[in-house]
């Protein structure tokens, strides 16, 4: 009798005899090209049941596709490469980025995607400390040329000041700044002296804005987010105790606050009562990333949020709930090039995203890349 295949449907198995003149656990066909057959006829398979239409037993815990020859694994496609898409992110929405601009044939750092109420995209180098305009005709020019102050994100007020978070040596000279639409006027308003390690903020409503300290590790996790008041002579404490603060934003309403930390992999939703106050069992850590490591994000007018993956060449996004429901790919990330994913900014009032990457040292340089959201971006306090 030939091999009957076993298949799950919802709560029912349902046992199905293969087509006519196919017998999955024939001589002349080896446990291998069984295997694939099996999968080709019946779709996702009870994998136990695979195993035994082929001529094995027992049940497996793997699926088909990582199932070896005798005692030894092997590569399949879905697992090579430099970072393959983990399993349970395989299946979501997945669209593929489009060249916009290299900005360098070399690997520069590039970070803090914000646009001008002129268009103009304004992004920086965080080891030079140069802060870029990007024009809409695509004219590169320097509005802060090359500095030891260690320029990571960038947040625009309302008046058109360029506000910076700054990483300085890494170690203890961090501080945030703002300067004219010119580059002129320098201003500090967090010290170095203060202990913190800016790395990314965002203003609320009222002018003040959040920052993320990217001090810690996964075993001395002392970063965090905190708030720095409209007035600036205020800050306090948000999150703590945070292995690597990086990315942070605030969804469309602005009453709830999200953060993600590097070295543990987290991202974190925080529901606000008020500017410095978390409302009642207002915290949660809906998303564990896999890998190194969650960069920054942005938020769009859907309450939908988008984190760029540092060392993946690509963007994961969330819903509201912190649930992942798609992820922009970057071109040649196959190959190992484009891996470094920093920062995400849209075009105000589209729902077009550029991403901002480098390629280190493997020749491809520093890269804007374009893509499209699921809706238009937040409209930031740059715009109101």
């Amino acid at each position: 009798m030939p091999a009957r295949i076993f298949t799950i449907t919802g709560e029912n198995m349902i046992i199905r005899r293969p087509p006519a003149g196919v017998s999955f656990g024939s001589a002349s066909m080896d446990r291998r090209a069984c295997l694939r057959r099996v999968v080709g006829y019946a779709g996702l398979l009870g994998v136990g049941a695979s195993l035994a239409a082929c001529g094995g037993g027992g049940y497996a815990s793997a699926p088909v596709a990582a199932t070896a020859t005798g005692s030894g694994l092997v590569y399949t496609p879905d697992i090579q490469g430099p970072f393959p898409i983990p399993q349970n992110e395989r299946g979501l929405p997945t669209v593929t980025a489009e060249p916009y601009f290299q900005v360098s044939d070399k690997g520069l750092q590039l970070e803090g995607a914000s646009f001008d109420r002129d268009g103009n995209l304004l992004f920086v180098d965080v080891f030079g400390g140069t802060i870029f305009k990007l024009s809409p005709t695509k004219s590169l020019s320097t509005v802060l040329p090359a500095n030891n102050r260690g320029a990571a994100g960038l947040a625009i007020h309302k008046d058109g000041r360029i506000f910076v978070a700054g990483l300085g040596n890494f170690v203890d000279t961090g501080s945030v700044f703002w300067i004219n639409p010119d580059g002129s006027g320098l201003t500090t308003i967090v010290p170095a002296s203060a202990g913190y390690l800016p790395d990314d903020l965002v203003f609320d409503a009222n002018g003040g804005f959040y920052f993320t300290d990217f001090r810690g590790s996964t075993t001395n996790p002392i970063g965090g987010v905190y708030y720095v008041s409209p007035d600036f002579k205020t800050i306090t404490p948000i999150l703590e105790h945070m292995a690597i603060a990086n990315g942070v934003c605030l969804s469309p309403d602005g009453k709830v606050l999200w953060a993600t930390e590097l070295s543990a992999g987290r991202l974190h939703k925080v529901e606000m009562a008020d500017a410095t106050k978390i409302a009642p069992f207002g915290t949660a850590v809906p998303y564990y990333f896999s890998g190194f490591a969650p960069d920054s994000m942005r938020s769009d007018s859907d309450g939908n949020v988008y984190v760029a993956m540092y060392s993946q060449g690509r963007v994961l996004a969330f819903n509201p709930n912190g649930i992942a429901i798609g992820q922009i790919l970057l071109p040649k990330r196959d190959s190992g090039h484009n891996m470094r994913s920093t920062s995400v900014g849209f075009v105000p009032g589209t729902n077009e995203m550029v991403i901002l990457t480098n390629d280190a040292d493997g020749g491809e340089g520093s890269w804007i890349f374009r893509a499209k959201g699921f809706a238009k971006g937040t409209v930031l306090y740059s715009h109101t």
